[in-house]
């Protein structure tokens, strides 16, 4: 029960192989083994969750995800349930409502087991604030899970859910799927309603934040983006019709073959994008090597179009409508008086600085466009692109703060597609040889997300997908 995909649980539940309240039963039990170690899911809801299966079991449903059960991001409102986005001020807020998403989880029959820890309000790639702690790498615990969906991450690497729900601004879902070893889609941007999620983006900045499903086996992607997509009659959602990724065929398949941003992946990450490559290509795609030499500005267009979409700067939020001082944040973390973390303190210093800069924003924001009309070219509406998903496999925790110290922004290669609304799957490619996830981003077209879908089925197929930690399962 712990290795099966959510859409064959469903599958088992309703032919009555399996009850709900055993494959909820065993999922709770494998969090209580692997969560005081790894820190993932921060509030449970384990009584409600057994007596929801139990229901379930009463009541037999054609729902896709009857009776299975799931795990939440803590920046989403699940009622009842704590809702801080790792934000000391918030400490307390607990929801009242389900936010769109989660209402949609629940109502395809979904059954959520409680919420899952993330950066301090989501704007981090480690998953650690003053609220909940630290959370642990599944496949090595002195290594960080990612952010800020970094709980979500963890939880369903260690086998603790089947499928869970992440938000992405800037590779929130991606590059914790990568470090966890598992399944994550950011969708198209504004294909899927952001609805009752903190913090939410405002203007231009909805269209690439993306609210989307992570999850241990390929085959739940499609079906858990179907629930998560179209209006919510509140945000401003589009109103399309999904494709279908076994329609997708490989022969003949576009396949572009982007190798770095100007910061070079490891070579066994290289080679393992390289092997899926030349698998397609084995398939009959018609694979080819291209460059975009204005993805070294990755960091500086994604970051300038976030400051200038959005209406409130970052450092109020932190304030929760009065604006911090981060230059006295950062000097009271030093003596460890700080209630904020050293890079929600520094994300706002940046912030501010920019200001200073005439006409950066600007500047990038031009190129920004024009990148985007390169890529748009090459993927020519019908095509995939094979994209790193990090420099290296998960690294230790602390050092993405004295990388980012050094003016080395590698999380540019997930957040340069969120610039662009492009949807991404991230694909497991196995182990590297210390035992941590490989992985790739599979880029789409817009609104194409069922081909990048199609192209996770295939390589999960040819390599295997998520490799379960052997720690934990």
């Amino acid at each position: 029960m712990l290795r099966l995909s959510g859409t064959e649980l469903a599958a088992r539940i309703r032919r009555g192989e399996l009850k709900s309240r055993g494959v909820v039963q065993a999922h709770i039990e494998q969090v209580q083994r692997v969560n005081p170690q790894l820190n993932a899911m921060v509030a449970q809801r384990f009584e409600a969750a057994l007596a929801e299966a139990e229901a379930a079991d009463a009541s037999p449903s054609e729902a896709p995800f009857h009776g299975v059960p799931c795990s939440i991001k803590e920046c989403f409102a699940l009622q009842g349930m704590p809702w801080t986005s790792g934000l000391v001020r918030r400490k307390g807020t607990r929801a009242d409502f389900d936010a769109t998403a989660v209402a949609r989880y629940r109502a395809a029959g979904a059954i959520p087991l409680g919420v899952t820890n993330v950066s301090e309000l989501c704007m981090w790639m480690e998953s650690d604030n003053f609220v909940y702690g630290r959370t642990r790498n599944p496949y090595d615990p002195d290594r960080i899970v990612g952010g800020s969906s970094g709980g979500e991450g963890a939880l369903i690497g260690a086998g603790g859910a089947p499928f869970g729900l992440g938000s992405d601004i800037g590779g929130s879902i991606r590059m914790p799927a990568f470090f966890n070893g598992v399944f994550g889609h950011k969708p198209s941007g504004g294909l899927v309603p952001g609805t009752g999620q903190y913090p939410m983006a405002e203007g231009e900045a909805r269209r690439m934040l993306a609210t989307g499903p992570l999850c241990r086996r390929a085959e739940d992607l499609m079906p858990l983006l179907r629930i998560l997509a179209g209006p919510d009659g509140h945000d401003d959602t589009l109103d399309v019709e999904l494709g279908d990724p076994a329609q997708v065929e490989l022969k003949g398949l576009r396949v572009l073959v982007v190798n770095d941003n100007g910061a070079p992946p490891s070579r066994e990450l290289a080679r393992a994008q390289q092997r899926a490559a030349l698998h397609l290509a084995g398939l009959g795609a018609r694979v080819e090597q291209r460059s975009f030499p204005l993805l070294r500005k990755s960091f500086d267009i994604w970051s300038s179009a976030l400051g200038h979409y959005n209406e409130t700067p970052f450092g109020v939020l932190m304030g929760q409508g009065e604006a911090i001082n981060p230059l006295r944040e950062l000097a009271l973390r030093a003596v460890g008086r700080s209630q904020h973390t050293t890079m929600a303190s520094m994300l706002a210093l940046t912030e501010a600085l920019v200001e200073y800069v005439p006409g950066h924003r600007e500047r990038m924001l031009g190129l920004g466009e024009e990148l985007q009309v390169q890529v748009l070219e090459a993927l020519g509406g019908r095509g995939v692109m094979l994209f790193p998903s990090f420099p290296r496999t998960a690294p230790r925790h602390k050092w993405p703060v004295v990388r980012q110290l050094t003016l080395r922004f590698d999380y540019a290669y997930t957040a340069i597609l969120n610039y662009l609304r492009l949807p991404v799957t991230q694909v497991p490619l196995g182990l590297d040889r210390g035992g941590l996830p490989l992985g790739v981003q599979v880029v789409a077209a817009p609104l194409q997300d069922h081909r990048a879908i199609a192209v996770a089925l295939e390589l999960e197929r040819a390599f295997g997908g998520w490799s379960p930690p052997v720690r934990w399962l």
